[in-house]
């Protein structure tokens, strides 16, 4: 299964005056619905509409479908009904006109100081007579499942070049881990030798001096005590563990998103924690390293679905 991410952008036009074979082309309205959906991420499945008048009546058949193809993000879906130059302007009929200026006619009795109506009116006035048109359901039903087709298309494939950056990076932490590991023995090492260098010496300064055995013991629970100090060995653990269920969930697919943003955390929290332990320079830069690349990830995760 493929991992999807929330932003994603489709749009699509249908021209009205198409009829389906057999179909009535004087009942048909005339115009171009165009339709446009945008998605962004969001912790939730958030959707809003943006319809034109004579499109409201379908909003909750739009909500039901994106519901059925959707589980997150921020989606917002505008639909109108365009006019074509053809059919911009359309030629009043007779009976429209006669109720019109029947109208006039009573209000100007009425109201003697009232103005005419301009041919601006007539026609505003007149488009608003007119009953919507009866089969705009079906035809924006279907434009809007295309759209939705490709949202989720175009969505898949963002989740696609978000699994491969995520993967890489999930490699490079691996390789960081893999060089810290035998750091810290090293680092035991070295710190044992310099103890019992000090401890011998400050010994020979001593009047009456020390014996090599009871240096040599101090000397190892020092090392013992500064090893327990700086062990990563449980940080180092831990975190290929979240590496590994990190790029499980990535190949698995599906709705990864919200565990794989707790992963990140965990993540983040032992990349710290090596940091915090550092005693040495090396990692130091490794700890960096990884925050840096984990940070990378954190901002790529919340933007999947």
């Amino acid at each position: 299964m493929p991992v999807y991410s929330m932003t994603g952008y489709a749009t699509g036009q249908h021209n009205l005056a198409q009829a389906a074979p057999g179909q009535d082309t004087k009942a048909l309205p005339q115009g171009r619905l165009g339709l446009e959906i945008r998605s962004v991420n969001s912790r939730f499945l958030d959707l809003s509409f943006r319809l034109s008048e004579e499109l409201r009546q379908h909003e909750p058949a739009l909500r039901e479908l994106l519901q059925g193809r959707l589980k997150r993000g921020k989606v917002e879906l505008r639909a109108g009904l365009e006019s074509t130059q053809s059919d911009a302007v359309r030629d009043p009929n007779a009976r429209m006109l006669q109720r019109l200026a029947s109208v006039q006619d009573t209000v100007r009795t009425w109201l003697p100081d009232a103005r005419s109506l301009s041919v601006a009116d007539v026609l505003r006035l007149g488009a608003a007579e007119e009953a919507p048109p009866s089969d705009l359901g079906p035809a924006l039903q279907a434009l809007a499942t295309k759209a939705v087709d490709d949202l989720v298309a175009s969505r898949e494939r963002e989740g696609a070049r978000l699994a491969k950056m995520l993967l890489g990076h999930l490699k490079q932490l691996g390789e960081l881990a893999e060089q810290a590991r035998p750091l810290v023995p090293q680092l035991v090492e070295q710190q044992r030798t310099r103890f019992l260098e000090r401890w011998k010496e400050a010994m020979g300064l001593a009047e009456g001096g020390a014996s090599p055995e009871a240096a040599q013991d101090r000397a190892l629970t020092e090392a013992t005590a500064f090893a327990i100090r700086i062990d990563v060995a449980e940080e180092l653990t831990r975190l290929s563990a979240h590496i590994e269920e990190i790029e499980r969930l990535i190949k698995k697919g599906g709705e990864a998103g919200k565990r794989l943003d707790f992963l990140i955390q965990e993540l983040h929290r032992e990349a710290n924690t090596l940091g915090s332990k550092s005693a040495a320079l090396e990692l130091t830069r490794i700890s960096v390293d990884m925050k840096v690349l984990i940070e990378q990830m954190r901002e790529q995760v919340q933007n999947i679905e």
